[in-house]
């Protein structure tokens, strides 16, 4: 397993979580608008329940939107879709769905694992070869770990590995505590879209407070 060396630290990047997305059409004008406005590395495209084919044509529509602005575009849980919608990659949720996927992903596409109930599943995560693992996002139920519990699991991975992480923020405010805390990439969840005619203005937001920690170290 990589660990972490003491090589400058790259800048943070920011990361895009979808609402659910039902109708991809609609949607692709707010998230071309949204992935102009900051530094943004990679999408998580959430899709609602539905059949396949038309999962796929979804997945298709946005990451056209994506790709055109040399972006990825990983899609939440459905690894099946991944190669039919020429998506980057997936995201898995928990190390069993993770090491379940995996064959499937590699050795062309990404293969992100969140939803780590603890350091033991995200080294085991790491250990697989996840190219990336998320600490902090809500579950299901719209639970997630007290926000100290996030900064204090991210700051020990960022410690210990090389494998990139990101930092789940549910706020504007949560931003730069990640940042602070070590994450690689920070998540920006349904904040950005409570609103959508304002998703732009929050993700510039959120990629000025990216800086934050160093200017004023």
């Amino acid at each position: 397993m990589a660990q972490r060396t003491a090589a400058p630290r790259p800048k943070p990047r920011l990361y895009l979580v979808t609402p659910p997305i039902e109708d991809a059409t609609a949607f692709a004008a707010p998230l071309s608008v949204a992935l102009g406005a900051g530094d943004i590395a990679a999408v998580l495209l959430r899709l609602k329940d539905g059949d396949e084919r038309g999962q796929i044509n979804s997945a298709k529509t946005l990451v056209r939107v994506a790709q055109d602005k040399d972006v990825a575009l990983v899609v939440e849980t459905r690894a099946q879709l991944v190669a039919r919608a020429g998506a980057d990659g997936a995201h898995l949720t928990g190390i069993e769905a993770f090491t379940e996927s995996l064959p499937g992903l590699r050795p062309d596409r990404i293969a992100g694992c969140g939803g780590l109930a603890s350091r033991h599943d995200a080294m085991l995560a790491a250990e697989a070869g996840a190219d990336y693992v998320m600490f902090g996002e809500p579950d299901e139920g719209g639970v997630r770990p007290a926000f100290a519990a996030i900064e204090e699991r991210v700051g020990w991975w960022t410690e210990v590995f090389e494998i990139p992480c990101v930092g789940y923020a549910a706020t504007l405010d949560e931003v730069a505590a990640l940042v602070f805390a070590g994450a690689d990439f920070v998540a920006l969840g349904d904040f950005v879209w409570r609103e959508p005619q304002h998703a732009a203005a929050q993700v510039s937001a959120a990629a000025q407070r990216l800086a934050l920690p160093e200017t004023t170290a």
